[in-house]
C-alpha cells in the first residue's frame, strides 16, 4: 500500500493546480459528499489557508470559490537554498570569493538597518537580548534564550532558514555574530555550536554578561 494522501491536502492540491474551485467541484473531484468537503474548508478558512470569492454568475445565485491564500500557497514546498547557492557559486567564478563576501556583508548592515533602534533603544543587555530573539523568531529562527548560573545569557536558535548557503558559505555565520555584538553593543560573543559547520541541531551563541 502506498501512502494515503488525506482529503484535506487533496483539497489544497485541486487548489493550488486550478487556482479556484467551487464545492461541488471539488467534491466531485474527490468523490464525497459537498457536506465533507465544506467540513475541511471551514477548519482551513479558519486557520486562514484558504479564503472565498463571491462569483456572480449569468444564471442563477452567485456562487462562492475557493482559493488559497498567501499562507496557503507557502505550505508547498519551496526549496531557493540551491538556486541561492548557484547563483553565489556563478558570482564567486565571476568576480572572486570577495565579492561574495560583500554581498553577505551588504545583508548584515540591510539586517542591521532593520532591527537598529528596536535592540538599541533598550539600555540594558538582557532587554537588547530579549527584543534580538523576538526578531529572529519572526524570521523563522526558532529562538530560545536564558541566563546561566555565571550571569552569561544563552541564546540557542533551532531553526536556520539559510543553514544549507551558510554550509556552502560560512561568511554568513561570520556576519550574524557581528550582526548580533553590533546591535548587542559587546564583543564578547562566543558562537560555540553552529548547524551549518557543526551537524548539531541548534546555533548555540554565549553572550558574556557585561556587569
Amino acid at each position: 500500500m502506498g501512502n494515503q494522501v488525506s482529503t484535506r491536502d487533496q483539497i489544497l492540491g485541486l487548489l493550488k493546480v486550478n487556482k479556484q474551485l467551487t464545492v461541488s467541484e471539488m467534491a466531485v473531484e474527490l468523490n464525497i459528499t459537498e457536506m465533507a468537503v465544506r467540513r475541511h474548508l471551514n477548519t482551513l478558512e479558519r486557520d486562514n489557508i484558504i479564503d472565498t470569492l463571491l462569483v456572480r454568475q449569468a444564471m442563477g445565485r452567485p456562487t462562492n470559490m475557493y482559493y488559497l491564500t498567501k499562507a496557503g500557497q507557502e505550505m508547498f514546498p519551496r526549496n531557493y537554498a540551491p538556486l541561492t547557492v548557484d547563483l553565489l557559486r556563478d558570482i564567486e567564478d565571476l568576480n572572486g570569493s570577495e565579492m561574495v563576501e560583500k554581498l553577505f556583508q551588504r545583508r548584515k548592515e540591510r539586517m542591521k538597518e532593520k532591527y537598529g533602534s528596536r535592540v538599541t533603544d533598550h539600555e540594558s543587555l538582557e532587554a537588547r537580548i530579549a527584543e534580538l530573539a523576538r526578531l529572529q523568531n519572526e524570521q523563522g529562527y526558532m529562538v530560545e534564550w536564558e541566563k546561566d548560573t555565571e550571569g552569561n545569557y544563552l541564546f540557542k536558535e533551532y531553526n536556520c532558514p539559510i543553514s544549507e548557503i551558510a554550509q556552502e558559505y560560512p561568511v554568513a555565520c561570520k556576519c550574524e555574530l557581528s550582526l548580533f555584538q553590533e546591535l548587542l553593543g559587546t564583543e564578547d560573543i562566543d558562537c560555540e555550536v553552529c548547524m551549518a559547520v557543526d551537524s548539531e541541531p541548534h546555533c548555540f551563541y554565549k553572550i558574556k554578561s557585561m556587569s
